[in-house]
C-alpha cells in the first residue's frame, strides 16, 4: 500500500479518479504558461492534453486573466434567480447565435450541463402531458459523474457501485472509424438498425457527444451516420441532445462538432473550453419551443433547477475574453487538424500503433496489445516513458490520444509525437 503520510503524497488531499495504492504520486506544478508546465523541482512539461481538455487558448492566456481581474472590482457574483447582469446577457447572445440555439441555461460544469439537458427534455414531454420513459444513448458514452450523466454514459467500473441507483436506458451502436477502416459503413447500418428499433417505444431523447466519444476512447464516427441518425430521431419525433463538453469551442476543427457533423440539436450541453479553462462554468442551451413549454400560471411548469454560482460574472467575463480570441483567430481551430496529422501518419506506421484516427485538435491510436481497454497497463506505462522526455499524457488505458491547447507550437507537437515515438520503441 501507499504510504498516505508520506511527503509524496499530502496527508488531506483527495485525487480524482486516482487509486494511491498503485498511482504514480502527483506532481507539484507551481505555474503554467502556454502549453507549459512548470514544475516545483525546475522541470517543465508540455500539457499535451490541456489539463483533462480544458485549457482551451494556453495557460495564463493574457487577455482572459485580465478581463477576470477587471470583472473582479465591478461585480463578483449575484443570485442569478433574482437577478441579471451584462456579462451573463452578452454570453447568451452571442452562444445562441454561434449555436442557432435560442435559451441559455447557465450551471456549474460539464456533468450538470447534461443533467440539466435531461431534466428539461424528461420534464417537457411531461408538461405537454404526454411523459415519454425511454431515453436513448450511445453504447461507449460517457457524459459525466453526477447520476443523470453516469445513467446515460456507458455502465463500467466507474458506475458499478451505483448501478440501483440509476434509471434505465436504452443504447444503440456506436460504430467508431478509423483510418484505413473498410468495414465503418456495414457497422453504420447496423446501428441505424438498432437506433430506429428502438426509437419505436415513444423516446423522450437521444444524447450523443458528436463526432467523437472523449473519454470513451476518442472513439469517432463519420457525419453521414450522424446525420442519419439525426433523420430517425426527428422522425419519431423525439430530442436529440448534443453533449458537446469536450468538443465545443473549435476542437472539433469547427466552432462545434454540431456545425462539422450537420446536425441542428434541440439541447446542448457546453464546458471544458467555454472559459477557456480559467473557471468551471457550465451552460444548456435549448430551442425557443422547449423554453416556452416551461411557461404558465401551475408553478409545476416550472424547472426547479439551480446552482450557487449559477451565471457567475467571472466566468462570463473569461468566457466572453475566450470568445473574442476564437472568433478573432479562427484559423487556431481550423488548423489544428492539419498541424498534428504529420506526427499522427508518422506514428500510424509503427507495429505498436493500430485504429490511428484524428478530428480537429484530438489524435488518436489504440495501442496493439492482448487485452485492449482501460485498465491495460500499457498505457500507464506509455505515460512514465514520454512524461521523461519532457511531455505530459494521460492515456485512456490502451488508447493513446493528443489533445493540446491551441497555443501549442509546431516544435511542441514535434517533440510530443517524438516521446511517443521512442515510448513505444521501449514498451
Amino acid at each position: 500500500m501507499a504510504e498516505f503520510s508520506s511527503s509524496l503524497w499530502h496527508s488531506h488531499l483527495w485525487h480524482p479518479f486516482t487509486q494511491v495504492a498503485t498511482a504514480e504520486p502527483p506532481l507539484r506544478v507551481v505555474s503554467a504558461r502556454g502549453s507549459l508546465l512548470y514544475l516545483e523541482q525546475g522541470s517543465t512539461l508540455i500539457d499535451a492534453i490541456s489539463s483533462w481538455w480544458v485549457t482551451l487558448h494556453g495557460h495564463a492566456e493574457p487577455s482572459i486573466a485580465a478581463a477576470i481581474a477587471a470583472q473582479t472590482m465591478v461585480l463578483e457574483q449575484v443570485i442569478f434567480a433574482n437577478f441579471r447582469h451584462v456579462g451573463a446577457e452578452r454570453l447568451a447572445e452571442r452562444l445562441c447565435r454561434h449555436t442557432g440555439l435560442d435559451r441559455l441555461f447557465f450551471s456549474d460544469n460539464g456533468s450538470t450541463a447534461v443533467e440539466v439537458a435531461l431534466k428539461i427534455a424528461w420534464q417537457w414531454w411531461h408538461n405537454r402531458g404526454e411523459p415519454r420513459s425511454q431515453v436513448v444513448a450511445f453504447a461507449g458514452a460517457y457524459h459525466g459523474d453526477t447520476f443523470g450523466a453516469m445513467a446515460v454514459g456507458e455502465r463500467s467500473l466507474f458506475s458499478a457501485p451505483f448501478e440501483p441507483l440509476l434509471f434505465d436506458v436504452a443504447r444503440a451502436p456506436w460504430p467508431a472509424t478509423w483510418w484505413g477502416d473498410d468495414s465503418v459503413q456495414e457497422r453504420e447500418g447496423q446501428a441505424l438498425e438498432v437506433l430506429e428499433r428502438l426509437l419505436q417505444t415513444p423516446t423522450a431523447a437521444v444524447i450523443l457527444e458528436p463526432l467523437l466519444q472523449g473519454s470513451g476512447g476518442m472513439a469517432m464516427v463519420r457525419p453521414a451516420f450522424l446525420q442519419a441518425v439525426q433523420r430517425l430521431v426527428r422522425q419519431a419525433g423525439a430530442l436529440l441532445i448534443a453533449d458537446e463538453v469536450l468538443t465545443g469551442f473549435g476542437r472539433s476543427g469547427s466552432l462545434f462538432a454540431c456545425q462539422r457533423a450537420g446536425l441542428t440539436p434541440d439541447l446542448m450541453a457546453l464546458s471544458k473550453g467555454l472559459t477557456g479553462g480559467f473557471l468551471p462554468m457550465g451552460v444548456t442551451l435549448a430551442r425557443e419551443a422547449l423554453y416556452a413549454g416551461f411557461i404558465g400560471t401551475d408553478p409545476s411548469l416550472t424547472l426547479f433547477h439551480g446552482h450557487s454560482f449559477t451565471a457567475n460574472p467571472l466566468g462570463c467575463a473569461a468566457a466572453l475574453a475566450s470568445l473574442d480570441l476564437l472568433e478573432a483567430s479562427p484559423e487556431s481551430y481550423r488548423g489544428m487538424e492539419a498541424r498534428m496529422k504529420p506526427g499522427l501518419v508518422a506514428l500510424a506506421a509503427h507495429p505498436k500503433v493500430c485504429r490511428p484516427r484524428q478530428l480537429g485538435c484530438a489524435a488518436a491510436f489504440d495501442l496493439a496489445v492482448a487485452e485492449p481497454g482501460y485498465l491495460n497497463a500499457a498505457g500507464r506505462r506509455l505515460q512514465q516513458l514520454v512524461q521523461q522526455q519532457g511531455v505530459f499524457l494521460r492515456p485512456l488505458g490502451s488508447v493513446v490520444y493528443l489533445f493540446p491547447p491551441l497555443a501549442t507550437t509546431d516544435e511542441q507537437l514535434d517533440q510530443c509525437f517524438q516521446a511517443i515515438a521512442q515510448a513505444l520503441d521501449q514498451l
